[in-house]
């Protein structure tokens, strides 16, 4: 949620932010509730500090004299239910503006209208592959899928997995159950023990406050899991009703645990020597995939339910502070990739693909041979395919989740700011590790960083 304040002082601001990002937000109709809400809560205050004051005086007559106070006290009491009445009306409709205007854009991320205007930053290979050359002619034989691999080795059963829950699902079998879970072990203990992040794990059924919280609704409910409690008569409206105007009786399962490390401290104000906070969970994720009909449905790539290894920071509200952080996270996954010896490149996204809570955010993209244009033999050539995501919000979602700190010299409590990013997101990593390390004669040989989690398994061959 954007500063009230901010959008008062500078609306041009927000207004040129919404534009660049393709987001429609009504920012004249908000500030024009903005003003009426704040005139209707200076009255209400007026009213009611007159009434105290009138009935401190009525206190001290008698007879008549009582008579006009009296009326006036009536009066006001009248004119202080209709002011509380149309604060009431106008409370729901500002905050429901309010949280779809979205964070401006920092002024150096490239302005554009889709995934054509991202800039490829910079790029790495291990150097027994490079991805400017065919796939043939790094290894000397024509690859197969990872579907075609993951059946051959017995590691994924897609038919059993739509057979129990429909499409965009699987079955992670034997070894390649063994393989998912070394991946994750692998970037969580990376994180845990290399770099002091300190492990949680949270939930991932969450009240629709987490969700508005951390920003992912009102824009992408249609991709979240809903639990309808209230169907069977789950939920309180008194206590469950959120911060922010909308009843959370109902549940949503998340799609990063990112809701759940952000949702650790809301409503908390943190001591400020204590950031910043770095937290790092892994946790199972749902998403719908709303919209992406008929996009990736085969394979790994593009499912409805993952693991992924998340990593948060809680910061000072401060922005080159910010800056630096977003630039050390992603510096943590360049490791971790380039231990896994998997080649990758980092993509600054434009404007229009930030979405509405990040004002910064760069993509890691993957090679995966099985992706990209199909050629006459009906293989693809392969192509880089987003495997993580790092994003710079500020105070976007510690604002909407009150979220704060005492400073330590100034003793004021400010917002913090939060900082998100994709460690290791798995089964689709397994797409470029399968696909990547495969041999000619369909076995897959395991990246060296994995073979500590695999009893010092070196190479995966096909059942017996």
């Amino acid at each position: 949620m954007i500063d009230i304040k901010q959008l008062r002082e500078d609306s041009a601001r927000f207004i040129r932010g919404a534009q660049a990002k393709g987001i429609e937000a009504d920012i004249p109709a908000l500030l024009e509730l903005d003003r009426k809400l704040l005139a209707a809560r200076q009255e209400l205050q007026d009213v009611r500090t007159a009434q105290n004051v009138a009935g401190k005086s009525i206190a001290k007559l008698t007879g008549d004299a009582k008579a006009k106070p009296i009326a006036e006290m009536k009066e006001a009491k009248d004119r202080a239910k209709e002011l509380s009445d149309l604060v009431a009306e106008l409370e729901p409709k500002y905050h429901e503006l309010l949280l779809q205007v979205p964070q401006p854009p920092d002024d150096d991320v490239p302005v554009g209208k889709g995934v054509a205007d991202n800039v490829e930053i910079r790029r790495w290979s291990p150097s027994w592959f490079d991805p400017a050359r065919p796939f043939a002619a790094n290894k000397g034989f024509a690859p197969k899928t990872h579907m075609e691999l993951g059946e051959k080795l017995g590691l994924i059963d897609f038919a059993r997995g739509v057979k129990m829950a429909g499409a965009r699902s699987y079955v992670l079998t034997g070894r390649g159950m063994l393989l998912h879970q070394a991946v994750l072990r692998c970037a969580f203990d990376f994180m845990a023990c290399e770099q002091g992040f300190v492990p949680v794990s949270v939930p991932v059924l969450v009240r629709e406050e987490m969700m508005v919280g951390t920003g992912f609704f009102p824009f992408g409910k249609d991709q979240a899991y809903e639990i309808r409690e209230t169907d069977r008569g789950g939920g309180d409206p008194q206590r469950d009703r959120p911060r922010l105007g909308t009843p959370a009786q109902n549940l949503y399962l998340t799609g990063t645990g990112e809701v759940g490390l952000m949702g650790l401290h809301a409503g908390e104000i943190l001591d400020g020597a204590t950031l910043p906070r770095r937290y790092v969970t892994v946790s199972t994720c749902f998403r719908r995939e709303a919209g992406a009909a008929g996009k990736d449905t085969a394979g790994l790539y593009r499912i409805h339910q993952f693991d992924k290894v998340e990593q948060v920071v809680l910061c000072h509200a401060d922005e080159q502070e910010s800056r630096d952080w977003h630039r050390k996270m992603i510096g943590f996954v360049e490791t971790l990739m380039q231990r896994l010896e998997l080649p990758y490149r980092l993509i600054q996204c434009c404007t229009a693909e930030l979405g509405p809570k990040n004002a910064d955010m760069v993509d890691i993209e993957t090679w995966m041979p099985s992706r990209g244009p199909t050629g006459p033999d009906g293989r693809a050539a392969g192509e880089y395919g987003e495997t993580h995501s790092a994003s710079r919000l500020y105070d976007y979602q510690c604002r909407r989740l009150d979220l704060r700190y005492r400073d330590s010299e100034t003793h004021k409590v400010v917002v913090c700011h939060s900082l998100n990013n994709t460690v290791i997101a798995s089964p689709r990593i397994l797409i470029p590790i399968l696909e990547l390390y495969q041999n000619a004669d369909s076995t897959v040989t395991v990246p060296a960083a994995l073979r500590p989690y695999l009893g010092g398994l070196e190479r995966i061959e096909p059942v017996a």
